[in-house]
C-alpha cells in the first residue's frame, strides 16, 4: 500500500498526487475495517456452531441417559411384561429416529447457510484503489437484512420453496413426541394399578419434575377468592394508620375499625397459617392479601414510594456510626452517653464504630464548654476526648471520632447542626446510623434522607423537650407544636426509636427502654466504699446533696418549693448543692428570701473526691427522662430520694432508691434515708448498673442483634434481593414526609420563623476555615440540591 505524502510545494501534478493517495489511504482504511468485521463474524459463527453442538450434544447424552435409565430397571413381573418393552421400543423405533432426523437436517444446511452469508460479505472484484466503490458496504447490509429475515422463526429449512411444507412436518414430528409421551404416562399409569412395573412410572415422573421449573403457572393459589370491598377499606385503614396518628386518631380506634370490615368475610386461613405455626403474631388480613397478590403472579420491584438501594459497604465488618448533639468537654448527658457506647460497642470485634460530634466555632466554644476552654482544631478536642475515656474505661477504646459543624442556640441552649450532617459520614461506613436525640438532630435536617443512606436507623430519645417546652412562655401551644414536628422527623428518619424511660413523648416506632449505663468510674467508687464498710471504717462522713445544671428546670424549682414548703418539718436539715447555669443568680436570690438552708457551690464532676462521702441524693426533678446522677449515686452506693414517676422507673428496683408521691412522703423518705445506712450492691444490682449491660439491652431492643447476626440481613458488599412485598402506604407516608419537610426546611423565612439559627442551612466559613470543608457553594450548587 502506498503511503499518503503531503508535497512541499502546491502545482497542478502535486494535486493529482495528493487526490489519488487520498483514495487509496481511504481505501485501504475501509479494508482494514472490512477485513476486521469480517474476522470478527467468522469468530461468532464459530461461537455460535460450538454452542450449538454443545447443545445437541447435550441432548444426545439426556436422551441415552433416558434410555439406559429405564433398562436398568427392574425386571417386570411376568403377566405385565409386555406393556415396558412396548413402551421402550415406541422410544427406540419412534422418537430417536425423529430427533435424529433433526440433528441430520440441522447439519447438513448449517455449512449452506454459514457459506450464503459470507459468500454475500465478500468484496466486488472490481473495486481498484483509485476508485471507492461503496456497493460492497450496501451488499452486506443487504445479505443481513435478507439472512435476518430468514430466521424470524427457529426452523433448520429456510432456503427453498419447501419452507412450509418441511415446518409442518417438523410440527407433526413434535407432536408425535408429545403424544408418545402422554401414551407413555398412561401405560405407566395402569400398569402401576395393576401391581405391575413401577420403573416406567418413575422414570416419567422424574422426567415431568424436570420440567417442572419451567412451567410458571402455580396451581396452588388458583382457588384463591379474590378481595373484597371491606377488605380492601380495612387493607387502606391499616395502612393510613401514620396518616391518621397525625390527625389525631388513636391507634386503637384504627385497629378496632380493621378488625370489624375484615369479620365481615369468613375466610380460611387455615392452609397459610399452616405454613407458618402457631404464630399469634401472623396477621390474617396481611395473609389473604399476600395469598390474593401471589395468585395473580404479582411481583413489586423497588418504585417510587420504595427505598432505594442503600450505600453497600466495602469489607466484611459492619459499620456505626453513632451521631449526638453534644461533645465533651460539655459535661452533659447527650456528649458523655453516647461516647461510653462508642467505646462499648466498639469493643466487640463483630462492627467498627464511629463517633460523629459537633464542632463549634470558638466563640461558641466560650459559651459551652466550662472555664472558657476552647480548640483551635478538632484534631485537638478529640485528644481531648479520647485522653478523658482513658482515664474511666479499662480498656482501650477503639473507634473513629468524627465532626459535623455546629452552632449553639442561646434560646434553646443547645448545640444544633450546620449543613447537612449526613454528609459527614461517607458511603463507605453508612451502614447502621445511631442518632442520639434524633428529633433534635432532625429539626432543621436539610440534607439526605437517613433511611435513604443507612441500612438501619435507631433513634434513641434523651430529653423530654416538651416537659420544658411548657415552662416557657406559651408553652402549650409550642409544646402542641413540637409534638407534631417531633412525631412527623422521627417517623420520616429512623427505622426504630428507643425511649430511656415513659418520661418522654410516645414517638412512632418507639419502644422504652434504659440504654444507658453508668461510668466504671463510679462502679468502682462503689466498690471501695463497701470495702470500707466490711472492715468496719466509716463510709459516709456527709449528709445530703443535689448535683445538677443550675436551671430552674433541671428540679430547682421542685426543690425549692418542698423545702419552702416544710421548713418546719426538716429543721435542722441542710442541703448542699452543687450547679452552675443561666439561672444561678435568680435560684441564689429566691433560696436568701426564703431563707432555705442551702449551702451553693459550683458545678464539678460526680465523680469528684470531694462528693464521695455523701450519703443521700436528693433529686425531686420530673423533667429529667433519666436522670444520669441518679444513676451514678445508686452506683456509688449512695441512697437516692426521687419522685414515683416514670423517668425513675429503672431505678425502683433498687432498695436504695427511696420515692415519694407527695410532699409529706417525701419529708419521710428525708428522715428515713439520714437516719439508717444503705445497702451494698449485689453483683446483679452492679451488673444491671453497668455499660455492659445497657450495650446487651441496647443490641436486642434495637435489633441490632439480630441484624449482625443474622446472614439473611444485607450485609456490607452484598447485593439486595429485590422486593416481592406488597407496596407498603405506610412506607410512602413515611417517604412523604421526609420530601414535605426537605421542601419545608429549604426556605430560610420558615426555618427563622420556627427558631432556627441564620444561616444554619449550610455551615458557614469559619467551619471551612477549621475543618477544612469545601465552601457550601462547591459542594451544594445552585442549580440543585
Amino acid at each position: 500500500m502506498e503511503s499518503w505524502v503531503t508535497p512541499i510545494s502546491g502545482g497542478g501534478g502535486g494535486g493529482g498526487a495528493r487526490g489519488r493517495g487520498a483514495d487509496d489511504t481511504a481505501f485501504s482504511f475501509l479494508s482494514k475495517g472490512w477485513r476486521e468485521v469480517r474476522d470478527s463474524a467468522s469468530a461468532d459463527l464459530r461461537l455460535m456452531r460450538a454452542r450449538a453442538d454443545s447443545l445437541r450434544t447435550l441432548a444426545d447424552r439426556e436422551l441415552e441417559h433416558l434410555l439406559a435409565s429405564a433398562s436398568a430397571s427392574a425386571a417386570p413381573p411376568p403377566f405385565a411384561a409386555g406393556a415396558p418393552i412396548a413402551e421402550l421400543e415406541f422410544v427406540r423405533t419412534q422418537i430417536q429416529p425423529k430427533i435424529s432426523e433433526l440433528r441430520r437436517q440441522y447439519a447438513s444446511r448449517e455449512p449452506e447457510l454459514r457459506r450464503r452469508v459470507l459468500e454475500r460479505w465478500v468484496p466486488p472484484r472490481g473495486a481498484t484503489r483509485a476508485r471507492v466503490d461503496l456497493s460492497g458496504i450496501t451488499a452486506i447490509r443487504n445479505a443481513i437484512v435478507s439472512e435476518a429475515g430468514s430466521a424470524d422463526r427457529w426452523r433448520p429449512a429456510a432456503w427453498n420453496g419447501e419452507a412450509d411444507a418441511e415446518e409442518e412436518k417438523e410440527w407433526e414430528v413434535v407432536r408425535m413426541i408429545r403424544g408418545g409421551l402422554k401414551e407413555l404416562e398412561r401405560r405407566s399409569q395402569s400398569s402401576e394399578l395393576l401391581g405391575g412395573f413401577r420403573g416406567t412410572g418413575d422414570l416419567v415422573e422424574k422426567f415431568k419434575s424436570s420440567l417442572k421449573p419451567f412451567n410458571m403457572e402455580s396451581d396452588e393459589y388458583k382457588d384463591v377468592p379474590p378481595l373484597y370491598l371491606t377488605e380492601i377499606l380495612a387493607n387502606l385503614v391499616k395502612q393510613s394508620g401514620p396518616f391518621l396518628d397525625q390527625l389525631g386518631v388513636r391507634k386503637e380506634l384504627c385497629d378496632k375499625l380493621v378488625e370489624t370490615l375484615h369479620s365481615k368475610q369468613n375466610h380460611s386461613l387455615s392452609a397459610d397459617t399452616s405454613l407458618l405455626g402457631n404464630d399469634n403474631s401472623v396477621d390474617e388480613l396481611d395473609l389473604r392479601i399476600a395469598s390474593v397478590l401471589r395468585s395473580t403472579g404479582y411481583h413489586a420491584d423497588d418504585g417510587f414510594w420504595n427505598e432505594p438501594p442503600k450505600c453497600e459497604v466495602a469489607g466484611n465488618k459492619r459499620h456505626i456510626a453513632v451521631v449526638t448533639t453534644a461533645s465533651l468537654p460539655w459535661m452533659t448527658g447527650t456528649a458523655v452517653n453516647p461516647l461510653f457506647r462508642a467505646a462499648y460497642l466498639a469493643k466487640s470485634a463483630k462492627q467498627d464504630v464511629t463517633l460523629v460530634v459537633p464542632w463549634l466555632c470558638k466563640s461558641d466554644q466560650e459559651l459551652v464548654y466550662p472555664n472558657s476552654m476552647t480548640f483551635s482544631s478538632p484534631e485537638e478536642q478529640e485528644t481531648y476526648i479520647r485522653n478523658w475515656l482513658e482515664e474511666r474505661l479499662g480498656f482501650e477504646s477503639n473507634f473513629k471520632i468524627s465532626f459535623y459543624p455546629g452552632k449553639f442556640s442561646k434560646e434553646r441552649r443547645s448545640i444544633l447542626p450546620a449543613g447537612d450532617t449526613s454528609q459527614f459520614i461517607s458511603s463507605g461506613v453508612a451502614d447502621i446510623a445511631i442518632l442520639e436525640e434524633p428529633e433534635h438532630l432532625n429539626w432543621y435536617h436539610h440534607g439526605k434522607r437517613w433511611t435513604d443512606k443507612f441500612n438501619h436507623v435507631v433513634g434513641i430519645v434523651h430529653t423530654n423537650y416538651l416537659e420544658y417546652i411548657k415552662r416557657e412562655k406559651n408553652g402549650a401551644l409550642q409544646a402542641f407544636l413540637v409534638k407534631h414536628i417531633n412525631n412527623w422527623v422521627t417517623r420520616a428518619y429512623c427505622d426504630k426509636v428507643l425511649r430511656l424511660s415513659a418520661a418522654t413523648q410516645d414517638l412512632p416506632k418507639s419502644i422504652v427502654c434504659n440504654v444507658h449505663g453508668v461510668n466504671p468510674k463510679f462502679l468502682q467508687i462503689g466498690d471501695k466504699l463497701t470495702a470500707d464498710v466490711e472492715n468496719g471504717q466509716q463510709s459516709f462522713s456527709k449528709g445530703a446533696y443535689f448535683l445538677g445544671k443550675m436551671v430552674w428546670a433541671k428540679g430547682y424549682r421542685e426543690l425549692v418549693d418542698l423545702l419552702a414548703k416544710h421548713k418546719s418539718d426538716l429543721e435542722g436539715f441542710k442541703l448542699d448543692v452543687y450547679g452552675s447555669g443561666e439561672d444561678s443568680q435568680e435560684v441564689h436570690s429566691t433560696a436568701r428570701k426564703l431563707d432555705l438552708n442551702l449551702n451553693f457551690f459550683k458545678g464539678r464532676d460526680h465523680a469528684d473526691d470531694s462528693l464521695h462521702r455523701y450519703k443521700v441524693f436528693i433529686n425531686p426533678s420530673i423533667s429529667d427522662v433519666l436522670c444520669t446522677a441518679t444513676a451514678e449515686a445508686l452506683a456509688m452506693g449512695k441512697f437516692v430520694v426521687c419522685a414515683e414517676h416514670p423517668s425513675n422507673e429503672f431505678f425502683m428496683s433498687f432498695p436504695n432508691c427511696l420515692t415519694y408521691k407527695t410532699s409529706d412522703e417525701f419529708v419521710a423518705r428525708v428522715k428515713e434515708a439520714m437516719a439508717r445506712d444503705p445497702q451494698p450492691l449485689t453483683p446483679e444490682q452492679r451488673f444491671n448498673l453497668s455499660w455492659e449491660a445497657a450495650t446487651e439491652r441496647f443490641m436486642e431492643y434495637s435489633d441490632l442483634d439480630r441484624i449482625l447476626n443474622d446472614s439473611s440481613n444485607p450485609r456490607p458488599g452484598e447485593s439486595r434481593a429485590r422486593r416481592t412485598s406488597q407496596p407498603s402506604l405506610s412506607s410512602a407516608v413515611d417517604s412523604g414526609l421526609a420530601f414535605a419537610h426537605r421542601c419545608l426546611t429549604a426556605s430560610e423565612v420558615l426555618r427563622l420563623a420556627t427558631g432556627a439559627i441564620p444561616g444554619t442551612r449550610d455551615y458557614d466559613e469559619q467551619h471551612c476555615a477549621d475543618m477544612g470543608l469545601l465552601p457550601p457553594q462547591v459542594q451544594h450548587p445552585v442549580y440543585g440540591w
